[in-house]
């Protein structure tokens, strides 16, 4: 039976990744017919009739490049600032944490963001971030004297400050716009707004807990505090930042014309970003472009995907490539330290 749990997730995973490109090469390819056909270029036309697989991606490859040459060197600079503000959102998801564990002092901001920042660019590509994540921050916290049940606390609150962030933001979605998830499922807004105001109350419910001070969990004289007021108040703030800047980087990435809003965006992010980790599928490739373009229905396809590959760009692959250094840095650092403290107790000849 575990056997079969530990595949069950990477096959689902590899479906929906498979299933998901196969619906965006259609998509893209009829877009790119449609084109065509719009400016009445009949050897394109012809072209794409004809093309293989192969020769299709070229021709939507191309499609895209001019879709990215058209974003305006503005829309790139709001994306990158969009980018350093969500990154510095999840740093302060560990500080709030810390702060609970009452462990934040002595651990300096630039540490605490620099850990954040290395956790967060390794889990959002390689997917199982709770996993993938909790390494680097174990080898990074104990470094600081934390141990390893505080810091599965520390990984457990920043995980469950970012699902507070898309509850609140989610909920808020579906009560002002709930017509975003009919493309997906024929659910009547009615019902979609219910669901909305549940996910709302949750997160009101979860604030008066707090306020009410309910007591620690004790397991095995393990003890769970629930967080207080003096955290909560935070995780409000915290929490919706976060995914606010994720959101704008395609915000700012998508041309003016056609552009159904923020708060649309928005909403179409945190349904496709929450679908790609459904299906555990590391940075929700092709699942969320999947989803992210039936949700705005009114946008070329291939202007969505241009202003995703911008998001993948400047939230996974640049981010990943700034942390694999710091990572090793960090690493040879701490072999050196080991070094040095084992020849410091080693008896002199």
């Amino acid at each position: 039976m575990k056997r079969i749990k530990d595949f069950f997730w990477p096959v689902v995973g590899l479906a929906a990744v498979i299933w998901s490109m196969d619906l965006l090469y259609k998509k893209l390819r009829l877009e790119a017919v449609q084109g065509a056909k719009a400016s009445a270029d009949n050897a394109l036309i012809a072209r794409i009739d004809q093309a293989g697989f192969f020769e299709s991606l070229s021709i939507i490859a191309s499609q895209i490049g001019h879709k990215l040459a058209a974003i305006p060197a503005h829309g790139y600079l709001l994306a990158a600032l969009s980018t350093l503000f969500a990154y510095w959102a999840l740093a302060w998801y560990d500080r709030i944490a810390l702060i609970h564990l009452n462990r934040h002092k002595g651990i300096s901001w630039l540490f605490i963001t620099t850990c954040s920042f290395v956790t967060y660019a390794i889990s959002h590509n390689i997917g199982g971030s709770v996993f993938s994540g909790g390494m680097v921050r174990y080898r990074a916290y104990t470094s600081k004297g934390l141990s390893a049940a505080e810091v599965a606390v520390l990984v457990a609150l920043c995980s469950f400050t970012f699902a507070f962030g898309t509850i609140v933001l989610g909920g808020l979605v579906l009560v002002f716009e709930p017509h975003i998830v009919k493309p997906l499922a024929p659910i009547s807004e009615h019902i979609i707004r219910m669901i909305g105001i549940g996910m709302l109350t949750f997160c009101v419910l979860y604030t008066i807990g707090s306020w009410l001070k309910f007591k620690p969990l004790v397991i095995k004289g393990f003890k769970l505090e629930y967080p207080n007021l003096n955290i909560v108040w935070r995780q409000w703030i915290a929490a919706p930042m976060e995914l606010l800047g994720a959101a704008g980087i395609i915000y700012f990435a998508l041309p003016e014309q056609g552009n159904p809003g923020y708060f649309i965006v928005l909403g179409a992010f945190l349904l496709s970003f929450s679908a790609g980790l459904l299906f555990q599928v590391p940075g929700g490739v092709g699942v969320m472009e999947t989803v992210f373009i039936a949700v705005m229905p009114g946008m070329p396809a291939t202007e969505v995907f241009a202003a995703l590959l911008v998001w993948r760009l400047f939230y996974l692959l640049i981010p990943l490539a700034l942390a694999i250094p710091v990572l090793l840095v960090f690493e040879r650092g701490q072999l050196a330290k080991r070094r040095a403290e084992s020849g410091a107790s080693q008896p002199p000849a």
